[in-house]
């Protein structure tokens, strides 16, 4: 019987964690749909930008931008988005590698870390942590990208970064999750143009008149294309994590399932052993009395 008792036990507390899986599943599917949502509304707006930067760099020739000036002398800052929870199977694992494998090839590489997760992994790490970022596990918006690009332009300006990059999941399909990075600052001029969705990049663009001048409305433009490029890479991210948890839970609600069942064949097994245990005592002791 106390096998029994400690079989009940373990069902209970499998069926509570079971419980648990299924719930988290559902949650992260309800943020997965929630920030592909999001990330439609506001697409078109930097659509948008990146269209008039590209008119502009196309239409008024060579500009003289700090923002397109490449300079070696300082360090490159690599943003690093992580989750601040786990539970996610392989997402976070799979960005500390690429970040390894990135830093080995970069010349000077500092590391701005978004996520809580992140933080705890690089603190023990050989690399220098510049400054870390977190949004509590909730859907990153405008204005934390806003916060996120005014530090990492303010530091650029300053000679602090040559060059800033930014590390995140690409979540190509449901079951296809890679780390990849981007280029953030300095802007490319070609990247722009090419990047942008224009119907024939051949033709040549509108020649408007920029007033004060083309250089001014650029530099009006670059920090509102960098926030643009930062909170699609933060949403992405985030959408990655929220498929990343779901297949995890599911998998587990799939293995929990599996072990729910296991236990209860056995239990069932170790019961019904005991009953005919039982009866077979009591058939054996009424024959004894018959006999005597």
């Amino acid at each position: 019987m106390a096998n029994l008792r400690d079989v009940r036990l373990g069902m209970k507390a499998i069926s509570q964690t079971l419980q648990v899986t299924k719930a988290m599943k559902l949650i992260s599917t309800s943020k997965l749909r929630k920030g592909r949502l999001l990330l439609q509304d506001v697409e078109p707006y930097f659509n948008r930008i990146q269209k008039t930067m590209s008119n502009l760099l196309r239409g008024s020739g060579p500009v003289d931008s700090p923002y397109l000036k490449k300079d070696g002398k300082g360090r490159t800052a690599i943003i690093v988005v992580t989750s601040d929870k786990g539970l996610a199977g392989g997402y976070n694992a799979g960005v500390f590698h690429y970040v390894q494998n990135m830093c080995e090839t970069t010349r000077n590489p500092v590391l701005i870390i978004v996520g809580e997760v992140g933080q705890r992994y690089f603190i023990n790490s050989e690399y220098i942590v510049l400054e870390n970022f977190t949004f509590n596990s909730r859907v990153p918006t405008i204005e934390d990208a806003q916060y996120l690009a005014d530090y990492a332009l303010s530091q650029f300006n300053w000679g602090v970064f040559s060059e800033v990059r930014i590390v995140y999941t690409h979540m190509y399909n449901a079951l296809k999750l890679l780390p990849c990075d981007r280029e953030i600052m300095p802007l490319d001029e070609k990247k722009i143009t090419a990047a942008s969705n224009l119907e024939d990049a051949s033709v040549p663009a509108s020649n408007f008149e920029y007033i004060p001048s083309a250089e001014a409305v650029f530099d009006a433009l670059a920090p509102l294309y960098v926030k643009g490029v930062i909170y699609g890479c933060l949403v992405e991210a985030y959408a990655s994590e929220q498929s990343a948890r779901m297949s995890a839970m599911d998998q587990a609600s799939r293995n929990a399932d599996d072990m729910l069942a296991e236990k209860m064949l056995y239990y069932n097994r170790v019961r019904q052993a005991g009953i005919t245990q039982e009866v077979t005592e009591i058939v054996s002791g009424s024959a004894a009395l018959s006999t005597n």
